[in-house]
């Protein structure tokens, strides 16, 4: 399978992080970027297709906060990484704030996703990415994948976080929608809920979201991902929440598998977008499922089965020994 990728993607790069209330070593490095790209090879270039597609997606403002906040972080004297400490949890409203303690709470959903000198370029690169990618899918490929770094479903079309600052996997969606493509289909797989997708795409009826993920009573996001979470307006019943519990093995998770692609296949999709997150593995550090590398490889084989177009776009994944051969043994489903 052709992969794209932009070596600005290797830049981001985070002292540390707030996870589960203890300051930890950031687990999105640049050593997962450099741990793909060892086994699956350099790959082809990303092409710079500009802001339209991102703004697509994204509200002008947050992409200007994204551009800007490391800048005013120092700016204002502060050292390290931008980070956030307070939200607007209630009343949260567009207002005109010049301090950057503000703006990173205006614009992010959690403390576990700082903004470091070259955060945007990575996260731009990352788009660029599943753009080329997807524009190879277009042009006649069977499926093609983006290797995105930072990941991306976590945030949404005005918010940070998760790791996330620009989400590729719907930045592809609406690029196809622009070129045509009236159904599509999101499937995301990853340990986690891809709540930014889920939130963009809430009210949109052509675009399919279905999600396998850790129960989030349980697990990050916690918030969202919950079964009855099944779309609105004209998006109702366009999003499927296939949440599976800690210790979730392929002979739990395969059903729940086979459920998302039917909802697929009845969605009647022309294009397939995988959100792909090979933090599913069970050594994972940060997560609970218990996949091993073979089950990668049947996963590819079931969703390729669809017999769709399909871009692959990368998302997490934090067991960077085993990283770059989990990533080949699902795309090695393709055959």
């Amino acid at each position: 399978m052709r992969h794209f990728s932009d070596p600005a993607q290797a830049r981001h790069a985070p002292a540390r992080e707030l996870h589960n209330g203890d300051w930890t070593a950031f687990a999105e490095s640049p050593a997962r970027f450099a741990a793909m790209l060892d086994t699956l090879g350099p790959g082809e270039p990303a092409r710079d297709f500009g802001l339209d597609p991102i703004l697509a997606v994204h509200d002008p403002a947050y992409v200007a906060f994204l551009r800007e906040a490391h800048r005013l972080w120092r700016a204002a004297g502060r050292e390290g990484d931008a980070m956030g400490y307070v939200f607007p949890v209630v009343g949260r409203r567009a207002l005109d704030l010049d301090r950057i303690d503000a703006k990173i709470g205006a614009f992010a959903m959690d403390a576990s996703t700082p903004i470091a000198e070259h955060t945007w370029e990575a996260a731009y690169g990352g788009a660029q990415s599943a753009l080329t990618a997807l524009d190879a899918v277009l042009g006649g490929e069977t499926a093609a994948f983006a290797l995105c770094r930072p990941p991306g479903h976590h945030c949404g079309a005005d918010y940070m976080g998760g790791y996330c600052y620009l989400n590729n996997a719907a930045i592809a969606a609406r690029a196809a929608q622009a070129r045509g493509v009236s159904r599509i289909a999101i499937l995301d797989v990853d340990y986690h809920h891809g709540n930014g997708t889920q939130d963009i795409f809430y009210g949109d009826g052509e675009v399919l979201f279905a999600s396998i993920h850790a129960d989030p009573k349980t697990d990050y996001p916690f918030y969202w991902g919950h079964a009855d979470e099944r779309g609105a307006g004209a998006g109702e019943g366009a999003t499927l929440n296939l949440p599976l519990p800690q210790g979730t093995d392929w002979s739990t998770y395969a059903p729940a598998l086979d459920t998302a692609l039917e909802a697929v296949r009845g969605h009647g999709a022309d294009l397939l977008i995988v959100s792909y997150g090979a933090d599913t593995f069970a050594r994972d550090p940060i997560s609970h499922f218990s996949l091993v590398r073979e089950d990668y490889t049947a996963m590819g084989q079931r969703i390729a089965g669809l017999g769709l177009p399909t871009l692959v776009v990368m998302e997490g994944g934090y067991a960077v020994d085993a990283l770059g051969a989990n990533v080949a043994a699902f795309l090695g489903g393709w055959g």
